[in-house]
């Protein structure tokens, strides 16, 4: 294997090297592509000290050298990766001894042509801790509950299986085949600065073959802290409301534009349709309607004159 792990680096001057150093105890990594982005703290200066350091190591900048979020450096981190197979790493969180243990294996198979694992949590800050545990409530593996592959796995992280996943799974656990990213054409949304990662990741599912991997212990452990922006968002707030309708508007954008199952085609739009409407009214009563209409979607044409279509 020849992997390349690419790392978007934004105030993370405290945490970047133990991340760099936990992937390059590697052999199959061939290359750590760090992209240092418009950092306000002195993460370019420890970035700029380990790729001197290794040879593996290189450090980019976007042209402008300023700020362009997460989504942003990661496509160009992208384009800047010569591996067959690319890994994510957040410059917070790292990775343990096992993290390509089951892509070993499961890339044997031509077919697979992503991997997805379970990573873990570590509260590296007490206030970190209660600001997660107060807005997430899950301190526990961040995977999804049962073995799944294919087109399961699309569904089940819309939760639309029988049984659906009990979670979510995340760019730290997730491998993915180079080739299966151009011949998709798998970019960010740039546009997005927050649940980019998740809207990637559902897409990523929609287009390829992916096969869960090791999900009842972590491959990675995510780090949380005071600066981490997640945590800092209060549920339902017209903050949250708003970032959510603008993650959701993304999937409903992209679901125009492919043959989704008629199900998950209504379930994203009227997810949509339900943080579009909590920007001007109430939540709970949003919430209300949206539960309402999840049972019977003719309510939402019928009182509210609100049309979708399907391809």
């Amino acid at each position: 294997m020849k992997i390349s792990v690419i790392i978007p680096v934004y105030n993370a001057e405290k945490y970047v090297t133990k991340a760099v150093n936990s992937v390059l105890q590697f052999d199959e990594v061939d290359e750590v592509i760090l992209i240092e982005d418009g950092s306000p703290d002195h993460a370019l200066t420890v970035c700029l000290e380990l790729a001197q350091k290794h040879e593996r190591v290189q450090l980019f900048q976007h042209s402008d050298k300023k700020n362009h979020g997460a989504g942003a450096s990661r496509n160009l981190g992208i384009e800047k990766a010569s591996g067959d197979f690319i890994a994510f790493l957040d410059a917070d969180d790292y990775f343990l001894s096992n993290r390509f243990d089951a892509e070993k294996e499961h890339f044997k198979n031509s077919d697979i042509e992503g991997v997805f694992n379970a990573i873990g949590t570590e509260f590296l800050t007490e206030k970190g801790r209660e600001d997660f545990l107060s807005n997430i409530n899950d301190n526990h593996l961040l995977t999804v509950n049962y073995p799944a592959e294919g087109h399961e796995v699309f569904r089940g992280l819309l939760g639309k299986t029988p049984t659906a996943f009990g979670s979510f799974f995340t760019l730290d656990a997730l491998t993915i085949r180079n080739s299966a990213l151009e011949k998709y054409n798998l970019k960010f949304n740039e546009e997005l600065r927050v649940h980019q990662d998740s809207d990637f990741i559902i897409k990523l599912a929609f287009h390829c073959h992916l096969k869960s991997g090791i999900i009842d212990q972590p491959v990675a452990m995510r780090g949380i802290h005071d600066d981490n922006r997640i945590t800092k968002i209060v549920k339902y707030s017209p903050q949250y409301n708003q970032r959510q309708f603008l993650f959701w508007n993304s999937l409903y954008q992209w679901s125009q534009e492919n043959r989704l199952d008629r199900d998950v085609s209504e379930h994203i739009y009227l997810k949509k349709k339900a943080f579009e409407l909590s920007q001007k009214k109430g939540f709970s009563k949003i919430m209300t309607l949206f539960t309402a209409i999840l049972k019977n979607p003719k309510i939402l044409k019928t009182q509210y004159r609100f049309t979708y279509t399907h391809s």
